[in-house]
């Protein structure tokens, strides 16, 4: 293949505006295309999932790569940041991804979510009563940010008045996702962690004395010795709940609103199927993933469809292109709630995201 047909950089502002074309130009050309960044770019749908759910497959060590930035800060170190990454999900492996994840289940569970409902359906109402007067909203800064804040903030059980300084922290955390990061920013990162694990540090010691029904109340008091967290764990995962909650579903959001607005007969069948608001989160989900990619290393030689991926590569799985994917999904850049195939808009594999 000439690799100059397929020009392929994710930094590129019309990539990014718009993505869709050069997914649709590489899944048919070289779906497993070596970018000249040096990582593989997986682009269909059969090839995400066999790598997603193979274990030669792994998360990066990104706490160990922030350890070896640190080398090159000649006064500050990023320890806490390091810290903290550490014991994140994202970046674990079993058996202590598995039991934290395990930790955590009870509380993300349909009937746990089911039993939220009044209280997320009654944050919905006071931010929609709030501008229902003016006629109009700022969709993302009046609605899709502040619900997934109050709604993650109910879970961990934290007052609610504290939502708008969790804003702030998390706003600034989950760049750590994106890349390239400056070191300086990496130092700012670090900074804001320091207070964000203070505030969260005060929280589990006022829990333990004062126990509610938030999540963080439970882990701090979980009586299984062999699986309960440390407080460090505790303090950690909260930070990571808030930091993805908030962009995951402030992306789904606002993409599934911008999605109905431009199709207004789905807009329609949303109004008069509120019984299928299942299938419908699940279709805006698939049709624009607020999370467009998932990054995995090999950890020995693996052969892909036909394509050899070397020991200590790395693949990046474009959600976006795999669930538009036409060998595995009928008109793919249609919307249609009837649709019943499994999408990968939150991920897959051992690391799939726990608020699905």
């Amino acid at each position: 293949m000439n690799r100059n047909k397929v020009l392929f950089n994710p930094f590129d502002a019309e990539f990014q505006a718009n993505p869709y074309p050069v997914f649709a130009q590489l899944r048919q050309e070289d779906p497993i295309h070596k970018s000249i960044f040096g990582t593989w770019i997986i682009t269909r749908y059969a090839d995400a999932l066999t790598i997603l759910n193979d274990k030669r497959f792994q998360v990066d060590n990104f706490p160990e790569r922030l350890q070896l930035k640190s080398a090159y800060l000649k006064e500050d170190n990023l320890d806490i940041l390091a810290q903290t990454t550490d014991k994140w999900l994202f970046f674990l492996e079993p058996p202590d991804h598995t039991r934290i994840k395990n930790a955590l289940i009870s509380s993300f569970s349909r009937a746990s979510l089911n039993a939220m409902r009044p209280k997320i359906q009654a944050i919905v109402d006071d931010l929609l009563d709030r501008f229902a007067p003016r006629g109009e909203m700022e969709i993302i800064a009046d609605f899709a940010t502040p619900l997934p804040a109050f709604a993650i903030t109910k879970i961990l059980g934290l007052p609610i008045e504290d939502y708008q300084q969790l804003i702030r922290w998390s706003a600034k955390t989950v760049f750590i996702f994106d890349q390239p990061v400056s070191l300086e920013e990496y130092k700012e990162q670090n900074q804001i962690l320091i207070e964000h694990r203070a505030y969260f540090a005060q929280k589990v010691a006022e829990y333990k004395r004062q126990p509610n029904d938030g999540l963080i109340s439970q882990l701090a008091n979980y009586k299984d010795n062999i699986n309960a967290l440390t407080e460090d764990e505790i303090i950690s995962t909260s930070i990571l709940l808030i930091a993805t909650s908030q962009e995951s579903m402030k992306g789904l959001l606002s993409n599934g609103l911008l999605a109905l607005l431009k199709h207004p007969q789905s807009l329609e069948y949303v109004r008069q199927n509120p019984g299928n608001i299942e299938n419908i989160v699940e279709e805006l989900l698939r049709y624009d993933s607020p999370i467009q990619y998932v990054s995995r290393r090999a950890v020995e030689d693996v052969e892909v469809s036909g394509k050899i991926i070397h020991r200590g590569e790395y693949v990046v799985i474009y959600l976006g292109a795999v669930n538009h994917d036409p060998e595995y999904f009928s008109n793919p850049q249609q919307l249609d709630f009837s649709r019943r195939k499994p999408n990968l808009g939150f991920g897959g594999g051992l690391h799939y995201c726990i608020d699905r």
